[in-house]
Formats: structure tokens, sequence, C-alpha cells
């Protein structure tokens, strides 16, 4: 809880595109009490530490664990790419429900799909809340880097097509060397704020939202946590078993 005397030292919520890169040190984004936040990069680049931290009494929808979920009541031969229509359409599920709950929302998400931010973007913007995005932008040899200091490999295909979506993103971005917010194009219509964070500023960023210290429901069962009713209707809840778990990671997308 802030002390007294706060109020004059907190900082605005984020506006147009903020860019944090190469200024380490400790960074508090504080957004509105019902903002939706994606956190997005390339595979490796420390999206799910980053979420991990920010999370406490926060909802978080991550679209690895409704694969890991879906994987882990299906039979071992049937390979992910059978039933990977499935597990996107319960991800979406998952993702709209979440929304229209409101409350705080964190997303996971690697960010280079335009349409998955414009239809993300179109339901937050229809239920009144403000929709934000935090960008990990690491080189691609970091993020291989990462990959493997985590044991979590991603297939060449899948990285190359981050990276291209990824680049195409940056590039819609107005040019870097402005500490100033600095409006964002229309290309990324819907997006209150853009933030960027490498390797330097992101592990002093923090991320608060106003709720009054009210904890939403929704969040109370933390990241990682599957509806048992979204599998199979019943009332139970689903988590990534261990062994599945602890393999490598194959990219949900």
């Amino acid at each position: 809880m802030d002390g007294p005397g706060a109020a004059a030292e907190t900082p605005p919520p984020p506006r147009g595109l903020v860019d944090l890169r190469g200024r380490p040190g400790a960074a508090v984004l504080r957004y509105p009490p019902d903002a939706v936040v994606i956190v997005s990069g390339l595979p490796g680049s420390g999206k799910s530490t980053l979420l991990r931290r920010w999370s406490p009494g926060v909802a978080v929808v991550d679209p690895r664990d409704v694969h890991l979920a879906c994987e882990a009541v299906m039979p071992a031969a049937l390979p992910y790419a059978v039933y990977r229509p499935w597990a996107r359409l319960l991800h979406f599920r998952r993702l709209r429900a979440a929304v229209r709950r409101g409350g705080p929302l964190l997303v996971h998400d690697c960010g280079s799909r335009a349409w998955m931010r414009r239809w993300l973007a179109g339901e937050v913007g229809r239920a009144g809340r403000e929709l934000h995005l935090v960008l990990l932008d690491l080189a691609p040899a970091e993020a291989l880097a990462g990959q493997r200091a985590r044991g979590r490999r991603t297939a060449r295909r899948v990285f190359v097509r981050h990276c291209r979506g990824l680049a195409r993103l940056l590039e819609q971005l107005p040019r870097r060397g402005t500490a100033d917010p600095a409006p964002l194009p229309a290309a990324l219509a819907g997006l209150t704020s853009v933030v960027l964070l490498d390797t330097s500023s992101r592990e002093g960023a923090t991320a608060r939202f106003d709720a009054g210290g009210r904890v939403p429901p929704q969040a109370r069962g933390g990241p990682g946590v599957v509806s048992g009713a979204e599998m199979r209707g019943g009332p139970e809840v689903v988590s990534p078993p261990p062994g599945r778990a602890a393999t490598g990671e194959r990219q949900a997308d």
C-alpha cells in the first residue's frame, strides 16, 4: 500500500508510446483498475517471468495453460496439431469471458499476429475498458539464449514467424530516442499505450492496478489453471500435470 503523500508521486497511466529501452532501474507502470494489459515478445524473451512477477491478485490468460490442459486429457500419441483448433477456441472463449468479467487482466501473447490484436481491441473496447501493450524488445539471439536457459525450445519455423511479425509491429512505432510519450499510429488503433522494454529495463519494471486493494474473484485461482467445465463440463479444476509441464515447450500458436 502506498504511504502518506504518495499521491503526489504517483505516475500517470501510460499513454501512447513509452520507450523504456536502455533505461535500467525501477519503473512503475500504473494502470486503471480494469485495464487489460498484453505482455508480448519473442519466445524466450521473459514474458512468463514478467507475468509471474506482476500477477499476484490479477487474472492471467495464457494460451499455454489451455494447451497443456488439453494435452493432459488427450491420448499421448495424438499430435497437438490435430486438436490445436479446439485448444485455440477454448483460449478465445477464456479470453472473451475474462474481458467481460471485468477487473485487471494480464494477457500472454506473442504479439506477432495483428489480427489477434485487432480482435482483442474490439472485445476490450466493447467492454468499455482500456487495452495496453507491454512489448519485450529483445534481439532474436537474446530470446534464443533465454529459451536455452529455461530448457524450452520453440520450433524454428514458429520462431522465425514470430520474429517477422514483431519486426512489422516495431516498424509501425515512432522512432526511439524520445523520453516523452509519443502518439501511436493509426495501425495500432484500439491500444491506449505501448510500453517498450529490453533486458536492462525489464527487471525493474513493475505493474500496478489501482483497484483499491480488492482482488477480483476470478483472479484468486492464479495463472496456470483451466476450469474443468471448459474441458468436459465438470466442476473440477484441471491443471497441467508435472510430467507434461516439465518437458520442453511447444509453441501454442
